[in-house]
């Protein structure tokens, strides 16, 4: 069964039919820069480009940097501030003539298909996913089920938002080794370590194609620490996961609750938030 995902990031936005049998994109995914300003209508025009790109009509998965309750977007920490109260789930289903569209955080997307197909698959206990990118997403798990929305990369870290100190955009706008910026993640972790005592760290994002820049340079954290097994792709994937079954039209957009087993990755509900 395929289904369509798209992951909206702060720096490009990219989609693809996924395979839901194997966990995996269907097609080479399509990606496009994300606009600057990223405001609502740019960013729905990108989406859109991308979904037309392969012809695509039925369900739409789309993932979205900041929290999301009920299909709309409730914080925009690296995207345009116009964000904020946008019903993202009706704004793109009106732009592709009526599609259902399902959106989610990106960091809980990249988790369910994690937990599904990748990494985390089969772990019980607490796991933490981390996407490490333009910013910090963070997905949590327990025992398999997921608390959504967690928001992880704006904990306080030397009286700073974390991510803007430990994410890949901080090494690069800092110029830092691999080495310094490891530590820098390594300091994140010990953080997170200490408030949550995880099993497992799954680390995300386009850096997990690269573990062995930094993974080995991580000391003192007591939890297993390993990159995402579908890498950066894991977005599009937990997306297309939480469209599976959608059959809402125009105006009809959806969230997913992600107070779910991943397993079942046809299962949906409405957002608590």
């Amino acid at each position: 069964m395929q289904i369509f995902g798209v992951d909206i990031g702060g720096s490009g936005i990219k989609g693809a039919p996924v395979d839901l049998d194997r966990g995996d994109l269907a097609q080479e995914r399509h990606k496009v820069l994300t606009p600057q300003p990223a405001t609502p209508d740019g960013v729905a025009g990108c989406v859109v480009e991308v979904v037309r790109h392969f012809d695509w009509d039925g369900p739409v998965g789309v993932t979205f940097p900041g929290v999301v309750t009920g299909g709309v977007t409730r914080t925009a920490a690296n995207m345009d501030k116009a964000w904020v109260g946008v019903d993202t789930a009706d704004l793109i289903s009106a732009r592709l003539d009526g599609r259902p569209v399902t959106v989610l955080n990106d960091a809980d997307a990249a988790g369910i298909a994690e937990m599904t197909y990748g990494a985390g698959k089969g772990r019980d206990g607490t796991v933490i996913l981390l996407t490490l990118g333009t910013g910090i997403g963070s997905a949590l798990f327990r025992d398999g089920l997921l608390v959504p929305n967690t928001e992880l990369g704006h904990l306080e870290l030397k009286g700073h938002d974390a991510e803007t100190r430990a994410s890949v955009k901080a090494k690069e706008d800092h110029g830092l080794t691999w080495e310094r910026w490891a530590h820098r993640v390594q300091r994140y972790l010990e953080h997170v370590e200490m408030l949550f005592s995880p099993d497992l760290f799954i680390i995300g994002g386009g850096v997990s194609r690269k573990p062995e820049k930094f993974l080995p340079l991580i000391e003192g954290v007591r939890a297993e620490i390993v990159p995402a097994k579908l890498q950066n792709n894991a977005g599009i994937v937990g997306a297309a996961m939480a469209a599976k079954g959608s059959t809402r039209g125009r105006g009809q957009g959806q969230s997913q609750s992600q107070g779910l087993d991943p397993g079942q990755s046809q299962s949906q509900s409405q957002s608590q938030g």
